[in-house]
Protein backbone atom coordinates (compact mmCIF):
# COMPACT_ATOMS: atom_id res chain seq x y z
CA UNK A 1 0.00 0.00 0.00
CA UNK A 2 1.58 3.24 -1.05
CA UNK A 3 1.26 6.79 0.22
CA UNK A 4 -1.00 9.23 -1.58
CA UNK A 5 1.50 12.01 -0.88
CA UNK A 6 4.73 12.38 -2.94
CA UNK A 7 7.92 11.54 -1.08
CA UNK A 8 10.88 13.87 -0.88
CA UNK A 9 13.76 12.64 -3.01
CA UNK A 10 16.88 11.78 -0.97
CA UNK A 11 18.97 12.78 -4.01
CA UNK A 12 18.06 16.42 -3.34
CA UNK A 13 18.84 16.39 0.37
CA UNK A 14 22.07 16.44 2.28
CA UNK A 15 22.95 13.35 4.26
CA UNK A 16 22.19 15.13 7.53
CA UNK A 17 18.76 16.22 6.28
CA UNK A 18 17.86 12.72 5.17
CA UNK A 19 19.01 11.27 8.47
CA UNK A 20 17.00 13.78 10.51
CA UNK A 21 13.86 13.25 8.44
CA UNK A 22 14.15 9.47 8.62
CA UNK A 23 14.61 9.55 12.38
CA UNK A 24 11.64 11.89 12.85
CA UNK A 25 9.37 9.58 10.84
CA UNK A 26 10.60 6.51 12.66
CA UNK A 27 10.12 7.94 16.13
CA UNK A 28 6.77 9.52 15.33
CA UNK A 29 5.29 6.46 13.66
CA UNK A 30 5.63 4.46 16.85
CA UNK A 31 4.84 7.43 19.07
CA UNK A 32 8.02 7.12 21.10
CA UNK A 33 10.45 10.01 21.28
CA UNK A 34 14.06 9.57 22.37
CA UNK A 35 13.78 5.83 23.04
CA UNK A 36 16.20 3.39 21.43
CA UNK A 37 15.92 -0.38 21.15
CA UNK A 38 18.40 -2.43 23.16
CA UNK A 39 21.26 -3.49 20.84
CA UNK A 40 20.79 -7.16 21.73
CA UNK A 41 17.13 -7.02 20.80
CA UNK A 42 17.87 -5.28 17.53
CA UNK A 43 20.46 -7.90 16.69
CA UNK A 44 17.99 -10.71 17.37
CA UNK A 45 15.33 -9.22 15.13
CA UNK A 46 16.22 -11.57 12.28
CA UNK A 47 16.03 -14.83 14.24
CA UNK A 48 12.38 -15.81 13.82
CA UNK A 49 9.56 -14.99 11.45
CA UNK A 50 6.10 -14.31 12.88
CA UNK A 51 3.01 -15.37 10.97
CA UNK A 52 -0.76 -15.21 11.35
CA UNK A 53 -2.70 -17.79 9.36
CA UNK A 54 0.41 -18.35 7.28
CA UNK A 55 1.09 -14.69 6.46
CA UNK A 56 3.91 -12.60 7.89
CA UNK A 57 5.63 -9.26 7.49
CA UNK A 58 7.19 -7.98 4.26
CA UNK A 59 10.08 -10.38 3.48
CA UNK A 60 11.81 -7.77 1.32
CA UNK A 61 11.65 -4.87 3.78
CA UNK A 62 14.97 -3.37 4.85
CA UNK A 63 13.55 -2.15 8.15
CA UNK A 64 12.32 -4.86 10.52
CA UNK A 65 12.25 -5.62 14.22
CA UNK A 66 10.75 -8.27 16.51
CA UNK A 67 10.49 -8.87 20.24
CA UNK A 68 8.33 -10.57 22.84
CA UNK A 69 7.27 -10.47 26.47
CA UNK A 70 5.56 -12.80 28.95
CA UNK A 71 2.45 -11.28 30.51
CA UNK A 72 1.01 -12.66 33.74
CA UNK A 73 -2.64 -12.52 32.73
CA UNK A 74 -5.19 -14.79 31.01
CA UNK A 75 -4.86 -15.19 27.24
CA UNK A 76 -8.38 -13.88 26.71
CA UNK A 77 -7.58 -10.70 28.67
CA UNK A 78 -4.39 -9.96 26.73
CA UNK A 79 -5.90 -10.66 23.32
CA UNK A 80 -9.03 -8.61 24.05
CA UNK A 81 -6.95 -5.65 25.22
CA UNK A 82 -4.73 -5.65 22.15
CA UNK A 83 -7.56 -6.09 19.62
CA UNK A 84 -9.96 -3.56 21.18
CA UNK A 85 -8.31 -0.86 19.08
CA UNK A 86 -10.83 1.83 20.01
CA UNK A 87 -9.47 1.73 23.57
CA UNK A 88 -5.80 2.05 22.63
CA UNK A 89 -5.69 5.75 23.63
CA UNK A 90 -6.67 4.79 27.20
CA UNK A 91 -3.50 2.77 27.79
CA UNK A 92 -1.07 3.91 25.07
CA UNK A 93 -0.20 7.61 25.55
CA UNK A 94 1.31 7.98 22.03
CA UNK A 95 -2.05 7.10 20.42
CA UNK A 96 -3.80 10.47 20.25
CA UNK A 97 -6.96 9.47 18.43
CA UNK A 98 -8.52 6.26 17.14
CA UNK A 99 -11.51 5.65 14.88
CA UNK A 100 -12.93 2.40 13.56
CA UNK A 101 -13.89 2.70 9.90
CA UNK A 102 -16.40 -0.17 9.98
CA UNK A 103 -18.84 -1.63 12.52
CA UNK A 104 -18.78 -4.89 14.45
CA UNK A 105 -15.97 -6.91 16.01
CA UNK A 106 -12.46 -6.61 14.66
CA UNK A 107 -12.01 -9.15 11.85
CA UNK A 108 -10.34 -9.69 8.49
CA UNK A 109 -10.98 -6.60 6.38
CA UNK A 110 -11.56 -4.27 9.36
CA UNK A 111 -9.98 -0.83 9.04
CA UNK A 112 -9.10 1.76 11.65
CA UNK A 113 -7.47 5.20 11.54
CA UNK A 114 -5.30 6.56 14.31
CA UNK A 115 -2.94 9.46 14.91
CA UNK A 116 0.36 9.99 16.71
CA UNK A 117 2.53 13.12 17.06
CA UNK A 118 5.80 13.82 15.25
CA UNK A 119 8.07 16.39 16.91
CA UNK A 120 9.83 19.22 15.14
CA UNK A 121 13.45 18.78 14.07
CA UNK A 122 15.95 21.28 12.62
CA UNK A 123 14.79 20.28 9.14
CA UNK A 124 11.09 19.37 9.58
CA UNK A 125 8.12 20.98 11.35
CA UNK A 126 6.11 19.34 14.09
CA UNK A 127 3.21 17.40 12.64
CA UNK A 128 0.76 14.59 13.30
CA UNK A 129 0.94 11.29 11.45
CA UNK A 130 -2.31 9.73 10.26
CA UNK A 131 -2.12 5.92 10.08
CA UNK A 132 -4.79 3.86 8.31
CA UNK A 133 -4.52 0.18 9.19
CA UNK A 134 -6.26 -2.77 7.54
CA UNK A 135 -6.57 -6.16 9.25
CA UNK A 136 -5.57 -8.96 6.88
CA UNK A 137 -5.56 -11.98 9.20
CA UNK A 138 -6.99 -12.60 12.65
CA UNK A 139 -7.39 -15.76 14.73
CA UNK A 140 -9.07 -15.36 18.10
CA UNK A 141 -6.70 -15.67 21.06
CA UNK A 142 -3.90 -16.56 18.66
CA UNK A 143 -2.75 -13.84 16.25
CA UNK A 144 -3.49 -10.69 14.26
CA UNK A 145 -1.81 -9.09 11.23
CA UNK A 146 -2.47 -5.62 9.83
CA UNK A 147 -0.76 -3.13 7.53
CA UNK A 148 -1.05 0.44 6.30
CA UNK A 149 0.67 3.75 5.51
CA UNK A 150 1.59 6.57 7.90
CA UNK A 151 1.23 10.04 6.37
CA UNK A 152 2.03 13.45 7.80
CA UNK A 153 2.95 16.89 6.47
CA UNK A 154 6.27 16.17 4.75
CA UNK A 155 6.67 12.77 6.44
CA UNK A 156 5.65 9.36 5.13
CA UNK A 157 6.04 5.61 5.64
CA UNK A 158 4.69 3.87 2.55
CA UNK A 159 3.68 0.72 4.42
CA UNK A 160 4.10 -0.81 7.84
CA UNK A 161 3.20 -4.49 8.26
CA UNK A 162 2.62 -5.67 11.83
CA UNK A 163 2.12 -9.21 13.16
CA UNK A 164 1.23 -10.19 16.73
CA UNK A 165 1.05 -13.74 18.12
CA UNK A 166 -0.27 -14.86 21.54
CA UNK A 167 0.73 -18.20 23.10
CA UNK A 168 -0.11 -19.70 26.50
CA UNK A 169 2.99 -20.45 28.55
CA UNK A 170 3.61 -21.34 32.17
CA UNK A 171 2.68 -18.31 34.22
CA UNK A 172 0.86 -16.38 31.53
CA UNK A 173 0.97 -15.47 27.85
CA UNK A 174 3.92 -15.01 25.54
CA UNK A 175 3.22 -12.08 23.22
CA UNK A 176 5.47 -11.90 20.17
CA UNK A 177 5.45 -9.01 17.73
CA UNK A 178 7.22 -8.27 14.46
CA UNK A 179 6.95 -5.24 12.17
CA UNK A 180 8.48 -4.05 8.90
CA UNK A 181 8.57 -0.62 7.25
CA UNK A 182 9.05 0.37 3.62
CA UNK A 183 9.40 3.80 2.01
CA UNK A 184 12.12 5.99 0.55
CA UNK A 185 12.40 8.32 3.53
CA UNK A 186 12.85 5.67 6.23
CA UNK A 187 15.03 3.54 3.94
CA UNK A 188 17.41 6.49 3.58
CA UNK A 189 18.77 5.58 7.05
CA UNK A 190 17.96 1.95 7.81
CA UNK A 191 19.90 1.60 11.11
CA UNK A 192 18.31 4.70 12.63
CA UNK A 193 14.80 3.75 11.51
CA UNK A 194 15.25 0.17 12.75
CA UNK A 195 16.44 1.41 16.13
CA UNK A 196 13.43 3.70 16.45
CA UNK A 197 11.00 0.98 15.36
CA UNK A 198 12.46 -1.31 18.00
CA UNK A 199 12.08 1.32 20.69
CA UNK A 200 8.44 1.77 19.78
CA UNK A 201 7.65 -1.94 19.84
CA UNK A 202 9.41 -2.41 23.18
CA UNK A 203 7.34 0.44 24.65
CA UNK A 204 4.12 -1.05 23.21
CA UNK A 205 4.90 -4.41 24.82
CA UNK A 206 5.61 -2.76 28.16
CA UNK A 207 2.33 -0.83 28.07
CA UNK A 208 0.42 -3.98 27.10
CA UNK A 209 2.03 -5.96 29.91
CA UNK A 210 1.42 -3.26 32.52
CA UNK A 211 -2.23 -2.78 31.55
CA UNK A 212 -3.09 -6.47 31.22
CA UNK A 213 -1.44 -7.42 34.51
CA UNK A 214 -3.16 -4.55 36.31
CA UNK A 215 -6.53 -5.68 34.94
CA UNK A 216 -5.77 -9.25 35.99
CA UNK A 217 -4.99 -8.08 39.51
CA UNK A 218 -8.29 -6.22 39.78
CA UNK A 219 -10.23 -9.26 38.61
CA UNK A 220 -8.79 -11.66 41.20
Amino acid sequence: MSSNRPLASPNHQSRSTVRAAALTIALAAVGVIGMAAPPTQAASAQTQASTCRGEGVDPNALIRYQSDVVIKAPLSTVFALQTDVERWPTWQPPVLTMKRLDPGPLRKGSRFRWTTPAPATPTTPATTLNITSTVHQLKRNSCIRWSGPAIGEGLSIDEGVHVWTFTKVRGGVRVHTEETWTGAQVEADVPTATEALGGGLEAWLRDLKTTAEAANGRNR
